[in-house]
């Protein structure tokens, strides 16, 4: 399920304030978030809601239409959400949840304490490692993956899609060069992963289509968050998730090679559960909370 509420929202405050930069202000995004969610509710539904211009935003008809009734479905939103919290305190228990380093660290751990200030009697036992865990034997009610899902009798809810770059600190850049082409790597540190389903190889486009192209490195370690570490120190090439690096990009700490061999590498990340129509609502009340907030922080 994607974040439609959240799109709606957005579309409800750049009407309501008559601006983009207004609206983004408000919602605490940047007014470019804004315009681009925007845009892509327009994209999805084929039809234009809101003509711009440089003096004001007015509504077109099927934009009057999408305000009217995204209004009255979050009205019905927050008040089945108000019903669920006046009875959160009946909620208790212990959900035990694995997630990997960089979305726990970036993603998790900093909306646990809104989710414990409407559920304050629910423990999360959490536990954070890249490597697949098994459900059943880890006694885990909800692990967030990366990557493809095993068949099995397990259900899941879809979160984004996880885009890896290859990146490097500045300093490796002077000392070693920038890589030119996917030839460049051999004479390259690429840093790795040890867990068991890493492979010492890198899915390259060359050629028009996705080759495995193998790399080595002085390092082999078991979460992204030390491969990021070493790689911010100097150390090497690293290929890790957009949305792990994404603010050292930003600030200039790390820096994007070989963008054009890349473009097509991307994994899809997942919350897994089970239970079903069964499962605790100590469990379901977390899910609910975390998957719409951990969508919106890949989407950004």
């Amino acid at each position: 399920m994607d974040n439609r509420a959240g799109e709606m929202l957005v579309f409800q405050r750049v009407v309501e304030t008559g601006s983009f930069s207004e609206a983004a202000r408000l919602l605490r995004m940047t007014p470019s978030t804004v315009s681009k969610l925007v845009a892509r509710i327009e994209t999805r539904l084929g039809v234009r809601l809101i003509e711009r211009s440089t003096r004001r935003l007015s509504l077109t008809a099927e934009g009057q239409i999408y305000y009217e009734r995204s209004q009255a479905l979050l009205n019905d939103l927050e008040e089945v959400e108000c019903a669920l919290s006046q009875g959160a305190v009946q909620t208790s228990g212990t959900v035990r949840v694995n997630v990997s380093v960089a979305i726990g660290v970036l993603a998790l751990e900093p909306i646990l304490p809104e989710f414990w200030r409407l559920y304050p009697n629910v423990v999360i036992d959490l536990s954070l490692s890249d490597e697949i865990v098994d459900l059943y034997l880890d006694r885990t009610d909800i692990a967030f993956r990366v990557g493809p899902l095993p068949n099995s009798g397990m259900l899941a809810r879809r979160i984004g899609v996880a885009r890896r770059k290859i990146v490097a600190a500045p300093s490796y850049l002077e000392r070693h060069g920038i890589p030119r082409t996917v030839e460049d790597l051999s004479k390259h540190n690429c840093l790795g992963f040890n867990f068991r389903r890493a492979a010492p190889v890198w899915p390259i486009k060359e050629s028009g289509r996705i080759v495995d192209r193998a790399v080595k490195g002085q390092l082999l370690a078991n979460n992204g968050e030390t491969v990021r570490r070493m790689t911010l120190a100097g150390v090497g090439l690293a290929r890790v998730g957009d949305y792990h690096v994404r603010a050292d990009i930003a600030a200039g700490r790390l820096v994007e090679v070989l963008a054009d061999v890349v473009e097509s590498d991307e994994e899809q990340i997942h919350a897994v559960f089970l239970g079903g129509a069964r499962m605790p609502q100590r469990v379901r009340v977390f899910l609910d909370f975390a998957v719409p907030r951990l969508q919106q922080f890949l989407s950004e």
